[in-house]
Order: C-alpha cells, then structure tokens, then sequence
C-alpha cells in the first residue's frame, strides 16, 4: 500500500513538470513603474537653402534712403530738407503717394556726365505769382521736371544769413525739448493768421505728414525751411513766393487737441530750436 502511495505521487510530480515546446520559468514583470523608451521621431528632411534664406538687407549707400513703413515721400522729403518734386524726379516717381517699405530712394542729385544735376542755388531768381493766380498745372500725383514759369515779376530768394520774425502771436505751449526736438507749439484762437516767418517759396501745402495735420512748408534757402502745422485753413499755394510777414495760414486742430501752431525752422532737414532764430527770446 505504501509501494502505491510512493507510485502516485511520483505521477503527479511528472504532470507539473515542463512540457516539450514550453519556456522555462515564469514571466518577469517590470514593477518599477518606468516604462520603455519610445523610438526617437524620425529626422526632418533637410530644408532647401532658399526656403532657410532669410531675405537680405537691401544695400544702401551714401545719398540713398530706406523707406519705412509709414513714411511718406512729403515727410521724407522733409526730414531730408528737399521738396518732394524733386525726390520725386530724382527716383522717377510719377506718383508720390506710391511708395513702398524697404524701397530705396535717392536722396542726392544724380550725377549724370560729370555734371550733378540738383537744385537750383538759393540766390537763383524764381517767378512769383500773385494768392488769385491759377494753381501750376501740373498736378501732384504726376510731379514735372519743367513747369511753365508764371508770368509774373522775378523775387531773389535772400542769399544771405536769415532773419526769422515770429509766424503767429501767442504763448508757446511746448518748447523744442516738449516736443521731441522738433519745433514749439504756440496758444492761438482758431482762424488766427500765421505769416511767414522769412521770405521764400513755399513746397508743400497738405496733409501727407502724420501727425501734422493740415501744414505748409517754406523753403528759404539750400539749407534752411520752415514747417506750419495743424492749420485750419492755408492761403497760399505751392510753389509760390511770398514775403516775410505776409500771411499764409491760419490756426487750427488738425491733428491736434487744441487751437495751435506748430512751428518748426530746418537746417538741411535737421529741426533746430526756433528760439535761436527769431527775435525777442
């Protein structure tokens, strides 16, 4: 019986042994709670040298100019000391209002044989036209080289040193430092009269300067011009000679928060303090 017993259990010791085509031991279970690195993503392709490019910095030279975005060919014009016809000229711009960020102007007169062709010298004689005389027929999307001349008597634009008279009575409200070394601001009434404050041409009359408003600008020399902002109502026309004192304009706030003048004397584009200039200060 005991020979049986031993026969048994010697049976059942065989059945729990590993069958054939089985792995031996038990599975192994990682319980450390890091779970498998994932395959790295597959590299990007290599991207063309013209899409990497980045676009070049356009090449400027002496005499050149950047357009930024909101310039305008009038306030670049200005911060130049030049009118704008003859910027326009010298880029062959048919339009001054078409303009375009990261354009290059010239801001020099061509040279062309040897002989620079610029603007005319600050003693040069030029036609004068009465308030009443019809506008230069050329109009100013289409800027002309050679305007017909009025008929009318010459005026010799002063050749000398200045003298500059106060364009408006009133207080100044800003002084050339208040207003980011630009010109003053001076108190008024709206509808008081602005006169020029030295004889000269004036270039520009318009609004195509932000944050001017309704302006003028006086060229009295090669180097020096004055500026007249945030005018109700101006008097005067482009390319006109008028004489100091003579009024030109009147207060407003165009562009502005208040009655005033903004006033402002150039020297080859550059602002200087007007206080230096005009009398009584």
């Amino acid at each position: 019986m005991r020979g049986v017993s031993l026969v048994a259990a010697a049976m059942v010791l065989a059945a729990c042994a590993s069958q054939p085509g089985e792995q031996a031991g038990a599975p192994v279970v990682d319980r450390t709670g890091r779970a498998a690195a994932a395959p790295p993503p597959p590299a990007p392709p290599p991207a063309s040298k013209a899409a990497s490019a980045a676009p070049a910095a356009p090449v400027v030279t002496a005499g050149e100019y950047v357009v930024k975005r909101g310039d305008t060919l009038y306030s670049i014009a200005l911060e130049h000391g030049l009118d704008y016809r003859e910027l326009a000229q010298w880029n062959s711009l048919d339009d001054p209002t078409r303009i375009r960020g990261g354009q290059v102007l010239r801001v020099r007169p061509p040279e062309t044989g040897g002989v620079t062709v610029g603007r005319l010298a600050g003693s040069a004689r030029i036609e004068a036209r009465p308030l009443d005389a019809p506008a230069p027929a050329a109009a100013k999307s289409a800027p002309s080289a050679a305007a017909a001349p009025p008929s009318a008597a010459s005026v010799a634009l002063p050749s000398g040193p200045l003298k500059f008279i106060w364009p408006t009575k009133g207080k100044v409200i800003a002084a050339f430092e208040q207003t980011r070394g630009k010109g003053l601001d001076i108190d008024g009434r709206v509808g008081d009269p602005i006169v020029a404050a030295a004889a000269g041409k004036v270039t520009y009359v318009g609004a195509g300067i932000r944050g001017l408003g309704k302006m003028l600008i006086i060229q009295h020399s090669d180097e020096f011009l004055t500026v007249y902002a945030h005018t109700s109502q101006i008097v005067v026309k482009e390319q006109q000679v008028v004489a100091p004192g003579q009024k030109i304009a009147e207060i407003g706030t165009s562009d502005a928060e208040r009655p005033m003048l903004h006033f402002q004397i150039r020297k080859l584009g550059r602002p200087l303090d007007p206080k230096q200039f005009l009398p009584g200060v």
